[in-house]
């Protein structure tokens, strides 16, 4: 027995097609806006970070600090808490407080490390 009569279940089925159609787009969107390379600020310097024992790190080879409440995003712009990054050599653009502490941190995309920046000493 069908308990569909044919005009709703043709009105669903369109509809159905019409959502999964939306959300296909919505992911070839979001996939583009991915790879897009973020703008960093004018003062940020280039240089290799790893965390040893937060909040101690080496920056290109050198013992420094993070600052209290210091910010590490990810390549997806998503904050990273630096205990999960000990002993990871990452390419960075970074930024220090007024202290001289390192306070903003963004791990690169290949395509961001690829660009000429500044690093510290230059």
């Amino acid at each position: 027995m069908n308990r569909c009569p044919a005009a709703a279940c043709s009105r669903r089925t369109t509809l159905q097609r019409l959502l999964l159609g939306a959300s296909l787009a919505a992911i070839g969107l979001a996939s583009t806006a991915q790879t897009s390379v973020r703008q960093f600020p004018q003062t940020a310097l280039r240089g290799e970070l790893v965390v040893t024992a937060a909040p101690a790190i080496l920056l290109d080879g050198k013992a420094d600090r993070l600052s209290p409440g210091a910010r590490i995003r990810g390549t997806q712009n998503t904050v990273l808490m630096s205990n999960t990054l000990i002993g990871q050599h990452l390419v960075v653009n970074y930024t220090r407080e007024a202290a001289g502490m390192v306070h903003d941190v963004w791990v690169l995309t290949p395509a961001e490390a690829a660009m000429p920046r500044k690093r510290a000493g230059d």
